[in-house]
């Protein structure tokens, strides 16, 4: 045709087409496996954010109970500590004044927070008591006590450990005994007086002297 050009239109082959195929789905396969890691490591992360809070939560807890407390702590000493507070303000349960014990379990070394109302360990039939199970596979557990200052060290295995410090924490200074005075009651003397004997033969008191009259004028 005169004076018109033609273009000619290049077009993909067949080889091209299956090899542009072939990477498209190596590259598919990438962002799936890419996708899928991502997918693993979040959970992983939120798994470990819970237990993270978890264990933030047990600890906060934990000193709450001791700073509430009325500085009457008592520690025992054995593979772990067993920490008791007779009186804290701190209550789960909607106490005015809670006796709460921290200590651990043999089973699965499981860290647990025991709360009720003049209880003991081990807790008898009648007690009532609640019992939160706090953590398993403790490995550490020790409190210290010593003026003001409390001092926790907290590890589970696996994890970091855990310690932190607590002032002012001060014994109670037990109260005197104040004794009530009867208003009836007439209060002692020191000395009785004893009024001195009259003079006379053998203690017996002198006879008067008869008194004479006057002289007659």
């Amino acid at each position: 045709m005169n004076g018109i050009k033609t273009k000619h239109l290049k077009a993909f082959t067949l080889l091209e087409v299956l090899i542009s195929i072939g990477l498209l789905g190596i590259i598919i396969v990438a962002l799936f496996s890419t996708v899928s890691t991502m997918k693993d490591s979040n959970r992983q992360l939120l798994g470990y954010l819970q237990k993270a809070k978890k264990i933030t939560k047990a600890t906060k807890v934990l000193y709450l109970d001791i700073i509430s407390s009325d500085g009457n702590i008592t520690i025992k000493k054995d593979e772990f500590s067993r920490l008791c507070m007779e009186e804290t303000k701190n209550s789960l349960y909607a106490l005015s004044l809670a006796k709460v014990c921290w200590l651990v379990l043999k089973k699965d070394n499981t860290l647990v927070r025991v709360e009720g109302n003049n209880y003991h360990l081990p807790t008898k039939l009648e007690e009532r008591v609640e019992v939160n199970p706090v953590m398993k596979h403790v490995e550490l557990f020790d409190v210290y006590h010593k003026k003001d200052k409390v001092l926790v060290f907290l590890k589970q295995t696996g994890k970091a450990p855990i310690s932190f410090m607590i002032q002012g924490i001060t014994t109670p200074v037990p109260k005197k005994k104040v004794t009530k005075r009867n208003p009836n009651k007439k209060p002692r003397t020191g000395k009785v007086q004893i009024p001195p004997k009259p003079t006379g033969v053998r203690g017996q008191a002198s006879a008067p002297h008869p008194r004479t009259p006057p002289p007659k004028q």
